[in-house]
């Protein structure tokens, strides 16, 4: 049986669930995510400055695509 991080869990969650894209803002409490995210996981990541515009963009792009 395979051991996995926290972080990877998540990415092959992401995945197994067929996202398309990952909207956020990396920051100290989430890094261990983001390392696995980079690391392993095949769904691109749009960088945004602040996590309200995360939100705003992840809004944004399911509003336009019906998603």
């Amino acid at each position: 049986m395979e051991l996995l991080s926290g972080g990877e869990m998540i990415a092959r969650a992401l995945e197994d669930e067929g996202v398309e894209y990952i909207f956020g803002y990396p920051g100290g409490a989430v890094l261990h995510i983001y390392d696995a995210l980079f690391k392993d996981c095949k769904v691109p990541h749009v960088l945004v400055r602040h996590e309200k515009a995360a939100t705003q963009a992840a809004d944004g792009y399911a509003r336009a695509t019906g998603k």
